[in-house]
Formats: C-alpha cells, structure tokens, sequence
C-alpha cells in the first residue's frame, strides 16, 4: 500500500473511530426525519440521503421518514392547469386538487424515495397517512385579522388538515419486520375525507407518538439564525416566545419551531431544524459533537 493510499485509509478509520460514541449513542433510537425541499430536488443530494436513510438503519437506527412534494405537485397541477392559492405557506386544498396531491405525495415522490433508500441496501416501503389509519386527519382552522377593520375571520382552507390521532401501529409492523417506513402526508377524517398536512406538522405529530429520540426537519437554511445571521445551535423551549417576540424567529421559520416545540413537549428528546442542502447533513447532525443545525430541547 504506498502513502497517499494509507493515509487516506487511516482518515477512514479515524472517522469511524470518532463515531463510536455517538452510534452508541443512537443504538436501537427511532429518529423521524422529514425530507423535503432542495435536498429531495437536486438528483446527487437525493442519492446521498437515500444512501445515509440506509447506514442508519445498518447501524441499528430505525428511521422513519416523512417527506413533502410541493414542487412536484406545483409541476403538474401547472400540467394540469389547477390555480394554486397560498395562505401562511398553506396551499389551498379543494376537492380536484386533493386529489392531485395524493396521486403526486402518495405516488411517484413516494414510491421515488423508498426506492433511493432500497438502491442502497436498505428495506424501504413506501405508504400514507391513509394507510392502517396511520394518521386521522381534522380540517385546519386559520383566522386571519382583516387590516382596515381589525377583525379576525376564519379561513377556510379546504381540504387542508392536521393530524388528530397518529396510530403508530402499521409503523412499528413494518420497523420490527427490519423496514423503513416512507410515509406521504396525507390522512383521513373520520368521514372519510381526505386531506392534505403540511409534511413538518405530519412528521412532528409521528415523532411525538413514535416517542422518537430525535425529530429532524431537513430544510433549505443552516438552522434558526440569530439577527446578526449566525447560527443558534441549541434553544430551550422556554427561549422560544421571547425570540419569536423579538423578530429573531420569523416568517415561515415559525412554524417549524412550534412544530419542534410540540414534539419535545410530547416525548422526543430533541428536534433539530438543519440544512438538507449540506452533503450528509443527517450524518454530521447525529454523528458529530454539536451536528450542525438548531437543537430545540427542553
């Protein structure tokens, strides 16, 4: 072996060595990961996420994954020219669009994911919120304060929901068989209705009956950021409404917090908002003093 050849295979081990502790750590831990955005969009990230989602489950990590599909539901509600209209991030849903969004969610992006995963070595299947009644769905209230008059009103969203009851049973038949569920954001009302969840809200809502160990939103910024742009690395729950007060956390960063909050406050021992964008972004959070996101615990 010459030189060039043993060093590099000593960084290896060096970095395998390094990572002991942590996968120690993690042995036997359910980690809920929502996938989504530009890591999902950009053809080499979605290979390496397919391929870190497989090294956790061999290394005895039991993933879930919950992922989203807005521009792939954009395209082809564009093909199929359906309006889309947005309120607070949320599209709204009537009755041809849900139907969209479950064939687009619960098809092809779906199906797409668990086969990067299974390319790598792994066991992924994909299913739905609809599947073994995984998720019960509720229609999402919103109001909205009118600017001239001062009054809220009540919007009405459509089809869009929010999870009412997560019933964690078809995800532990399929973790205990050695699989990783690959779950679309999509559920059922006790009607029967259909309805679309934002795929943060669905993933909070999964970690925190699964009692997961780690919740991890992957999104398309390092983290929460702090005025000066650096990047906050560890918050308390009891930080959070002063920095929302504050303008530190804003926009649509908001939500994504009070989706961490409400996890950590349901059982899960930390949920970290961090970069999809960074190669191997779920291995350097897990796998590395610190990782490399915003830490929300209590």
């Amino acid at each position: 072996m010459d030189t060039d050849t043993l060093t590099k295979a000593a960084e290896q081990a060096h970095i395998v060595a390094r990572a002991l502790p942590y996968l120690r750590r993690y042995a036997g831990a359910t980690i809920v990961v929502k996938y989504g955005g530009h890591a999902m969009s950009e053809a080499h990230l979605a290979v390496e996420f397919g391929r870190d989602i497989a090294l956790l489950k061999q290394v005895g990590i039991n993933p879930v994954i919950v992922h989203g599909g807005g521009p792939q539901i954009n395209a082809m509600l564009e093909r199929l020219e359906i309006k889309s209209t947005f309120v607070d991030g949320l599209r709204i849903t009537d009755a041809a669009m849900v139907e969209v969004v479950e064939m687009v969610l619960s098809g092809s992006v779906n199906k797409q994911i668990a086969g990067l995963i299974n390319q790598a070595g792994a066991l992924a299947v994909g299913i739905s919120g609809r599947d073994g009644g995984l998720i019960r769905a509720r229609k999402l209230s919103r109001t909205q304060r009118d600017p001239d008059s001062d009054i809220e009103k009540v919007l009405d969203l459509g089809f869009v929901g929010e999870p009412g009851h997560i019933d964690t049973r078809v995800i532990h038949a399929l973790t205990g068989a050695g699989l990783i569920p690959v779950i679309a954001p999509v559920g059922t009302a006790e009607d029967g209705q259909i309805y679309n969840i934002n795929a943060d809200t669905a993933a909070g809502a999964i970690a925190g009956a699964l009692n997961a160990n780690r919740l991890l939103l992957l999104t398309d910024v390092p983290g929460v950021l702090d005025k000066s742009g650096n990047l906050l690395p560890d918050i308390a729950v009891s930080q959070i409404a002063g920095l929302i007060e504050d303008g530190t956390i804003s926009g649509g960063m908001i939500p994504k917090v009070l989706t961490c909050i409400e996890a950590v406050k349901q059982g899960v021992k930390g949920a970290t908002i961090l970069d999809g964008r960074v190669p191997h972004s779920l291995l350097l959070e897990l796998f590395t003093e610190g990782g490399i996101g915003t830490l929300i615990h209590k």
